[in-house]
């Protein structure tokens, strides 16, 4: 693909590619000066009985002159008025010009009739049409295809599918047009089943090969992910043209696996001399997004210069994604306070663009950058005057999620009502999520109860959140209601569901919900599925049942799976198993800091100085670098940032003051420190002091909370990786002994501590 550059530029210049006039008439204004003359032509043989020349077609002025006048009018003279009609939606004056054409016995006329049930479509007026419709004493194929292709327009496919069998049952034959339309109407429906049954229509009639229709099947097809069979409907089209060439390319941009094909097809394009559109360009950019080849998405930059287009909004919103993509925040920046004329997709492009490179940040404080700078864009766009639209609220509501930006959510929250878009199922499936992930199990459950339409991805997040939040049996009892509400559940549901029955230790349960997915709903089960049932026997202390059940079920445990056993035997002090797991996991060559960080904990701790080695060595080969602990904490809309053992806080004093009063009344009511073997940023020290580190950030953040925040505040927290025993155990006793709700989310679950308690269930701080 690296010669896409060199390819474009010769085209460009072999095409000479043209100007575009601005005088050129559009196709529907050169389609409407041929149907009035043509039906001026018949008109005119049909009253003199001759072929003479055709009666002149009047304009619009000339038109509405004469109608004012009283004059005598003949039906070609409403065809400019119909059409004017049309081009600019106006239903009032549609309805004018039918009053009048009632008035003078003109409305009997099939083909004006015809053109006034396309207006009355255009309009949106579908009833209007019907009845026009319903009342013509004849009708020809015209009359049926403007029918069926003005509900699909208008967003009624089913209705146009119920139309085109009382065609057909009315002894009428298709014509091309017919059965594009409806065509248009199954991809609409995304019935590609009915759309086989037009394909054999086409073929049937020999219509397959037009390349109006051939576009038509591609679509269908292309919309339905059955890329083959839109593959073999492109190859069909003998004569290709922009749209169909495009259709295809935007199909494989469409699936992550055809982004190869894709690109090949826009080189094929080129090579057979079709000069693409903005929209071809715009597929293209997206597939060198897909791919992250920001080399090769300069290239086609360059050749969208080259050809003129490159002002053009939908290609620099996808150049500008692509930027985005590959973490080239500044380019992207720069391009979007370049364009003038900026629409909300430009803007969603950006918001969304920094929510999916939050994951992808080299650390969580890069992470935490780009959320802000999410927000900040979206601060902008609401100043900027222009309205958010689902997508905008969507994609900043998962940005509040992932930085756990409760108040900025609520925010949000409060713009989604005030707009009208919370009761958009999209809008309404993110804020559920919003809530959870910031631990507001409470508004996370009344925005789900208020929901007019529940979607499958909302009854999952609303059951993952009873998970996380330790409330197994809401959890349990959603599942039971979604099944009766006739939702089928996939793969991810019973992986919420067989989680909150890990986390309550429900055993019976847990097998039953097993097997109900494998037997009842031939789901076949994957890791996270094992995982929760190994974690559960491991919470329970039945390790020898975890065993077995991985020896029962056959399956290869993964890096998780194997941490989990190590971390659940050591719990339980079962150091034969937690040993023999450890082995089975330093075969897997892990790639997590933690899951080394967890080995060398234990190996430590039993002094175990080859073991430590060992890890150490393998941690230099797989070169992991080395831990940080990093915690986060928002006050008052900013944002403060913790290290372990962290003194650069201006009220670091306070701080440590406020933890070392805090332990030790914690100590006299049953806090007992966990001396475990701790690792630093620096891992310079072949063997570490027990309890080097003091403080880790977390409880830095959690001290911070309770100096600047009111008394009974829910502190939040995030974590960047899994908090420890030790921390767990005494932000605990914090709660109780503060009479605070604290919430810490680390690396892989929500704690919220409360009264001495964790929803965790007290499984999850193993290490």
């Amino acid at each position: 693909m690296a010669s896409v550059h060199s390819l474009a530029v010769s085209f460009a210049a072999a095409a000479g590619i043209p100007a575009v006039d601005a005088r050129r008439p559009s196709p529907s204004s050169v389609a409407v000066a041929d149907k009035t003359i043509s039906y001026s032509r018949s008109s005119q043989s049909i009253e003199n009985g001759s072929l003479e020349a055709p009666l002149r077609p009047l304009d619009v002025g000339e038109a509405m002159g004469m109608l004012r006048e009283g004059k005598t009018v003949q039906s070609a003279m409403y065809v400019p008025l119909l059409h004017q009609c049309a081009d600019t939606g106006v239903l009032g004056a549609a309805r004018a010009v039918h009053g009048h054409m009632v008035k003078t016995g003109t409305s009997a006329d099939m083909f004006v009739a015809t053109s006034l049930v396309n207006v009355y479509m255009r309009c949106g007026a579908c009833d209007h049409a019907r009845k026009l419709f319903d009342g013509m004493p004849e009708r020809n194929v015209v009359t049926w295809t403007a029918l069926i292709t003005g509900y699909t327009l208008n967003s009624q496919p089913a209705l146009a599918v119920d139309v085109f069998v009382e065609m057909l049952e009315a002894g009428r034959y298709p014509s091309h047009f017919t059965l594009g339309g409806m065509l248009n109407a199954c991809s609409a429906l995304y019935d590609v089943d009915l759309g086989k049954q037009v394909h054999g229509y086409t073929i049937k009639y020999g219509a397959e090969s037009i390349t109006s229709m051939g576009n038509s099947l591609c679509r269908l097809y292309a919309k339905a992910g059955k890329l083959d069979s839109a593959l073999k409907a492109f190859h069909r089209v003998p004569d290709k043209n922009v749209i169909t060439w495009t259709t295809m390319i935007s199909a494989c941009a469409e699936d992550e696996n055809y982004v190869e094909l894709g690109l090949n097809l826009f080189l094929d394009m080129l090579m057979d001399g079709l000069m693409p559109n903005e929209f071809t360009l715009t597929s293209v950019m997206s597939l060198c997004g897909t791919r992250l080849d920001l080399n090769l998405g300069r290239q086609i930059q360059a050749f969208c210069f080259k050809i003129g287009c490159k002002n053009n909004i939908p290609v620099k919103n996808s150049t500008m994604y692509l930027y985005l993509r590959k973490g080239e925040t500044e380019e992207a920046m720069r391009l979007f306070e370049e364009m003038d004329d900026v629409s909300i997709i430009t803007w969603n492009a950006m918001i969304s663009g920094y929510a999916q490179i939050m994951d992808a940040a080299k650390d969580d404080l890069h992470a935490r950058s780009r959320g802000f700078q999410a927000l900040k864009i979206f601060r902008d766009l609401n100043r900027s005057g222009m309205k958010p639209d689902l997508f905008t609220f969507s994609s900043i509501l998962s940005v509040c999620s992932a930085m756990m930006a409760l108040e900025q959510g609520e925010q949000i929250h409060a713009q989604t009502i005030k707009t009208g878009f919370l009761s958009d199922v999209v809008v309404n499936s993110a804020l559920v999520n919003m809530y959870n992930k910031c631990g507001s199990i409470e508004d996370a459950t009344k925005a789900f109860v208020e929901m007019p339409v529940r979607t499958l991805v909302t009854w999952t997040s609303m059951i993952s959140g009873y998970s996380q939040h330790g409330r197994a049996q809401q959890a349990i009892q959603l599942f039971e209601d979604m099944r009766f509400a006739g939702v089928r559940p996939n793969e991810i549901t019973f992986v919420s569901v067989l989680s909150a029955c890990s986390y309550a230790g429900l055993v019976k349960e847990a097998e039953r919900y097993f097997d109900m997915m494998k037997n009842e709903y031939k789901i076949e089960p994957v890791v996270d599925h094992y995982g929760c049932m190994i974690d559960m026997f491991v919470r329970l202390g039945r390790l020898e049942d975890a065993f077995s059940f991985i020896k029962k079920t056959g399956f290869e445990p993964n890096e998780a799976i194997w941490s989990s056993l190590v971390a659940g035997c050591r719990s339980h002090g079962n150091m034969e198993l937690a040993f023999y797991a450890a082995d089975r996991l330093l075969e897997l060559k892990p790639k997590g800091v933690e899951t080394y960080v967890l080995l060398l904990n234990m190996y430590i701790s039993k002094e175990r100085w080859h073991d430590v080695a060992r890890v150490r060595k393998l941690m230099k080969q797989e070169d992991l670098g080395i831990l940080r602990d990093r915690s986060w904490i928002t006050i008052k809309d900013k944002v403060y940032f913790f290290r372990a053992n962290d003194r650069a806080h201006d009220q670091s004093d306070e701080l440590y003051q406020i933890l070392d009063n805090l332990l030790e009344k914690a100590k006299a009511i049953g806090y007992e420190p966990y001396q475990g073997a701790e690792l630093s940023d620096s891992d310079d020290d072949e063997k570490p002091a027990l309890g080097s580190v003091k403080h880790h950030s977390e409880r830095l953040a959690v001290a911070l909370g309770l100096l600047k925040t009111p008394p009974g505040a829910t502190i939040r927290v995030t974590k960047n990786i899994t908090m420890c025993r030790d921390c767990h155990s005494s932000i605990k006793f914090f709660s109780l002994l503060a009479n605070r709700e604290i919430i810490v989310r680390d690396s892989k679950r929500l704690h919220k501590f409360r009264d001495g308690q964790c929803s965790c269930g007290d499984f999850s701080a193993l290490l």
